[in-house]
């Protein structure tokens, strides 16, 4: 099913000041930045391990309520029918708009989680 935990996302309407304050002001490093203009840069301590992802929301949208963690499987469509098995009513995966595969969810506290699948 799932296989690891590979970020936490946020939105900002200024990604490029929220990176700024993360990284210059509390010292957290910039692990990637390849989209542009700040759009989806993550931050963090350890290159390969989780990362905050801040995202831009006038592009993107905003995250709305809680937040959204975001992991990594190997099968979304194997993971969908697992998770339909268990009671979960859910919308079955889609291809995203930046190419990849996702599944969207919440906990029962509100909080978003994203179910990616690698790009091919």
């Amino acid at each position: 099913m799932l296989n690891s935990l590979l970020c936490i996302n946020i939105s900002s309407s200024n990604t490029k000041k929220l990176v700024e304050f993360y990284t210059n002001i509390l010292g957290v490093p910039i692990q990637f930045e390849g989209y542009g203009d700040y759009d989806g840069a993550q931050i963090g301590f350890i290159k390969g391990a989780p990362t905050i992802t801040i995202w831009d929301e006038n592009k993107w949208g905003k995250y709305v309520k809680g937040s959204t963690f975001v992991f990594m499987t190997d099968g979304l469509d194997k993971t969908y029918e697992e998770l339909k098995q268990k009671g979960m009513e859910l919308e079955p995966p889609y291809k995203a708009a930046w190419g990849g595969r996702e599944l969207k969810l919440q906990d029962f506290e509100g909080n978003n989680i994203l179910l990616l699948e690698p790009m091919e």
